[in-house]
């Protein structure tokens, strides 16, 4: 057997045009009793991947300010679940995004002239914020109609549920997308042992006629591309979600 037929050589890409991308995170909210956040994961990957292709990348919420990872994805509690997550505990403890927690833009300041995309991260606070925030509705339907690459991951795609364009109609309308799934729902109701959120993206999508969710398996990475809306299931499809920002702003 020839040995040279084992071989395999690989180079990517590595050099990317200049873009600039905002990364946007749910403010801390009560669920349950409980303070939640922002999943940890959805937002450090794509951060990292995108600071990789050496865009320029700011962290913004809703309301400015501190802003928190979820208990469950913060890799520096004992009782997380993530506590190889070396991406999310370098982020916190760099000298500079580290600070960014503490003080995050507000999307009021935020010029979308001045960015080549969004991306929004999912976690346990967005059902519970985003559902009523009509400026952070406005302000994705501006990033999309501007033209922008529209990138929502996990809980955070709950926003295709309310996002209306200047028309009226809503962003998912004619659209195939993907969320956390019920069947993951389900793992994290079983899990605290009580129904955690009133409601779940799949089955409120599931209700438009004029759009289409899809998703794979429970926690399989999963992330769709349509046109300039990215939409990625759950933690474990992050990086797939920035891979497809990152093609997005490479054509």
């Amino acid at each position: 057997m020839n040995e040279q037929n084992n071989v395999i050589r690989k180079q990517p890409k590595h050099t990317f045009p200049k873009k600039k991308v905002l990364c946007l995170v749910s403010n801390a909210a009560q669920l349950h009793g409980m303070e939640v956040g922002f999943f940890a994961e959805e937002m450090t990957r794509p951060f990292f991947d995108f600071i990789n292709a050496g865009y320029d990348v700011d962290v913004a919420s809703p309301k400015g300010g501190k802003v928190v990872f979820d208990g469950h994805s913060n890799p520096e509690n004992p009782k997380g679940a993530y506590p190889n997550d070396l991406i999310s505990i370098g982020f916190v403890h760099h000298t500079t995004f580290g600070k960014w927690m503490e003080n995050t833009f507000s999307i009021a300041d935020i010029n979308v002239a001045d960015y080549d995309a969004v991306c929004v991260s999912g976690g346990g606070a967005p059902l519970i914020n985003f559902i009523d925030d009509l400026e952070l509705h406005k302000l994705i339907a501006d990033f999309y109609e501007a033209g922008k690459i529209t990138c929502l991951i996990c809980h955070g795609t709950s926003l295709l549920l309310w996002t209306k364009l200047s028309d009226g109609t809503l962003l998912a309308d004619g659209k195939t997308w993907t969320g956390f799934a019920d069947s993951e729902e389900n793992m994290i109701n079983e899990m605290f042992g009580m129904t955690v959120n009133d409601y779940t993206i799949e089955t409120e999508a599931r209700k438009n006629p004029n759009t289409n969710f899809e998703v794979a398996g429970p926690l399989e990475p999963f992330a769709i591309r349509d046109g300039r809306l990215i939409t990625a299931q759950q933690q474990h499809s992050s990086f797939l979600a920035s891979q497809l920002v990152i093609e997005a702003l490479s054509e």
